[in-house]
């Protein structure tokens, strides 16, 4: 892909937490669609761990793909290819400073948390753990997606309500489902009449997800 179709290429990488650079672990925090990455953030000061390292990036345009996450992937693009090229390099300079895989967490709320699920899918490691907020894989429902790699018992926790007018509950339990067929520990959390929202149960079963891993 070149330059021109890689609309978040030159887009910034906000920090919280320890610097990368004297960090035991990382976690990359992806934001929702209209939100910003100061946004998603503010969830350090909630999930925060000695060690612990946070980077955000900003998608171009307050969106990481212009389409529901629902829709045939060709729609999404180039976005959804450069907003995974994006984190892919993220990774990659965690790694650079020392840090394995088995160190670095991804999470995302609502389009965040699509894209966080979409990329620990095309690239199977074992991570530290996938925190996916009121989200799923990306492509239309009922297409049938085989699990190709393993994740090595990677802790993931998915949280999301059962009326969640963006997230159809099939769409969750789908992602659920392949992210154990690739070897996931998977912990799913239905909340009955929740609005579009992350609550503080999501927020304790992260912190859990995050200490268990040390």
């Amino acid at each position: 892909m070149t330059l021109d179709r890689m609309p978040h290429a030159n887009q910034p990488v906000y920090t919280a937490g320890i610097e990368l650079n004297g960090a035991s672990a990382a976690m990359v925090l992806l934001h929702g669609r209209g939100a910003t990455a100061e946004d998603i953030l503010s969830l350090s000061a909630e999930l925060e761990y000695p060690g612990l390292a946070f980077l955000a990036p900003q998608a171009e345009g307050y969106a990481w793909y212009p389409n529901r996450f629902l829709a045939p992937l060709a729609q999404n693009e180039p976005y959804l290819s450069s907003a995974l090229a994006l984190i892919d390099g993220i990774i990659k300079q965690i790694e650079a400073h020392g840090i394995s895989t088995k160190r670095i967490f991804l999470a995302g709320f609502s389009q965040g948390a699509c894209l966080a699920s979409e990329y620990v899918i095309r690239h199977p490691r074992r991570y530290g753990g996938l925190l996916v907020f009121s989200g799923g894989y990306i492509g239309p429902l009922n297409e049938r997606r085989q699990p190709q790699g393993q994740l090595g018992g990677m802790p993931a926790f998915l949280g999301c309500s059962d009326t969640d007018p963006h997230i159809p509950l099939q769409r969750v339990q789908e992602t659920s489902a392949l992210l154990q067929a690739m070897g996931a520990e998977v912990t799913e959390k239905i909340y009955p009449g929740l609005a579009h929202m992350l609550n503080e149960d999501e927020i304790t079963r992260a912190r859990s997800l995050i200490e268990n891993s040390f």
